[in-house]
This record gives C-alpha cells, structure tokens and sequence, in this order.
C-alpha cells in the first residue's frame, strides 16, 4: 500500500491546524442558516447583499496585504464567464436547494464538486480517468441516489431541490475548470473579492426585477443572519481558505473541504431536526469516501482529473 502524500501532523503549523478547523465549522454551520436568511427577502435579494458585502471586505482585507486591486483587461472575459459558472450558479442553486429539501444534504450535493470536475477532465478534456477517480465518482453517484430515495417520497418538490443541488455543484465545477485552464497572475483574495462583486450585479438587476416594488426593513433577526453569512462563511471563510492553501499542500488543505458536509448534515439534524438516517448516513460515507479519493492521492503516482 502506497503511503498517502500528507505532511506528518508535527510538520503542520498549528496555525494552519486552526485555520481548518474554523472553516470546517463555519462553512459545515452555514447551510442551516439559508431558510433563516430567507424567511423574508428572496434568494436573489440575499444572495445580491451577501456577494457584494463580502466581495468589498476581501478586496479591502487584500488591499490591507499589500495586493494591488487592479486586474489586467486581457483576464476580464475569463473571471466574467467563470463568474457565471462558479458563483452566478452556484450561489443561486444552493439557496433554493437549501429552501427546497434538508439543508444538510444539499451540502452534501454541493460539495461532490470534485466528482464532476473529473467528469469534465473525463470527458471533454479527454484526460485519462485513473481507476481512484472512476470509484471516486462510481461513490459520488451512489450518494446522489441515496439521497434521492428518501427525498421522493418525502418531499413534494425534491426532485427540483436535488437538481438544484446537484448543478449548482456542477457549475462549481465548470467555474473552476475555466480558472484552472486559464491560469491568471492575479492573488486570490483579490480575484475571488472581483468575482463575488461582479457576480452580485446581476443578482441584483433580478432581484429588482422580481420585487413587487414595496420597499420594507427586514426584522432584526433577518439582518442578523444576513450579516453574519456575509461576514462570517463568505468573507472570513473564504480568507481563511486562502490562507489554507498558502500554508498547506493542495491535498493537504482540501481535506477540510471533505468534512464540511458531514459537519452540515450533523448540524441540520441536531437544530432543526433533519433527517439522519441509515440512508442518510450511507449517503453521508459515499460521499466522504468519494472525496478521500480524490483528495488522498499516492506519493508514488500522479493522478489526472
């Protein structure tokens, strides 16, 4: 058995140690967040202030760095169009999703990211599928249909809440596959504060759109949620991810990523009484197994995805 590719715990610096833990439990806590959040403005209202607060506090938290804020014209057209993909999509599937069936197995559809993403390489990229990614992705399937058995029977509406689920994980995917082929000298918390500013434009457009034209102040507790997602998992969390990747190899980093939908799952049972059982839970091993695959790689070999 080949040694997995992972820094020895002592080699890892605590700082790093807490940095992945605070994201596992802020990302993994957010998803039952989104029905409180929208109780009384929409999924584009919300979405539209949550995108835009955080993409200024990054660009502010990248301009207190030292990063330059200015990006060359030439990368426009490929943040915009990942933009669409990774966060136009992604941002509006997961919240009706959330809205539609249990917050924690949306996160768990969500974050089979990584499956798709080595679908795409698969198959329209024509690179070769090692035998970890085709179980990885054989294991992801096998969670999506797990979770759909319960989901159909219980739910009116969950076929469209797992679709939902589901492309808004692919275009995670897309939205990072266009990044990752067209690599831009551009510093991350700069890049992602753009794309968060840029995605929440047409959010908003839609949201006034959609409005019915009566202008009201949200309840306290309304705010509340809305700020603290902002704040907290988009800004905070995705800060503290770069700083992940910064310390930590890739494969290293992402294994907070796998435990993020375990934590949403346990979370949503425990407040909100969502449902955790033997299907669920299977479900839940699938898709932490799918992602080890992917994420564990051997020293010896390289993989493609």
């Amino acid at each position: 058995m080949q040694a997995l590719q992972i820094m020895p715990t002592s080699h890892v610096p605590p700082r790093a140690l807490l940095l992945v833990f605070v994201l596992t439990v802020v990302w993994g806590t957010n998803w039952t967040l989104f029905p409180l959040a929208m109780r009384e403005i929409s999924v584009w209202t919300f979405r539209a202030f949550s995108l835009a607060g955080a993409g200024l506090i990054l660009l502010v938290v990248g301009r207190l760095r030292g990063q330059t804020l200015s990006i060359p014209r030439r990368h426009w057209a490929i943040i915009a169009s990942a933009s669409v993909f990774y966060l136009l999509v992604w941002n509006l599937c997961s919240a009706y999703s959330a809205l539609l069936i249990p917050t924690g197995q949306t996160a768990v559809l969500g974050f089979t990211m990584p499956l798709w993403s080595a679908l795409i390489s698969w198959t329209v990229f024509g690179e070769r599928l090692s035998m970890r990614s085709a179980l990885a992705v054989a294991l992801g399937g096998t969670a999506v249909a797990l979770l759909m058995v319960p989901g159909l029977a219980a739910y009116a509406q969950a076929p469209r809440g797992f679709a939902l689920g589901v492309l808004g994980g692919l275009g995670w995917a897309v939205g990072t596959h266009i990044l990752k082929r067209s690599p831009l000298e551009v510093p991350a918390t700069v890049l992602t504060g753009w794309q968060l500013l840029l995605t929440s434009l047409p959010i908003a457009v839609g949201a006034l759109w959609m409005g019915d034209g009566h202008w009201f102040v949200p309840s306290w507790q309304s705010i509340a949620v809305v700020t603290y997602i902002t704040l907290v998992p988009m800004a905070i969390g995705n800060v503290c991810w770069f700083s992940i990747v910064g310390l930590l190899p890739a494969n290293v980093a992402g294994l907070s990523a796998i435990m993020v939908p375990v934590v949403a799952m346990l979370f949503g049972a425990a407040t909100r009484g969502e449902p955790l059982g033997p299907l669920q839970l299977a479900a839940l091993g699938c898709c932490v197994a799918a992602l080890s695959l992917v994420v564990l790689k051997p020293a010896q070999k390289s993989e493609n995805l």
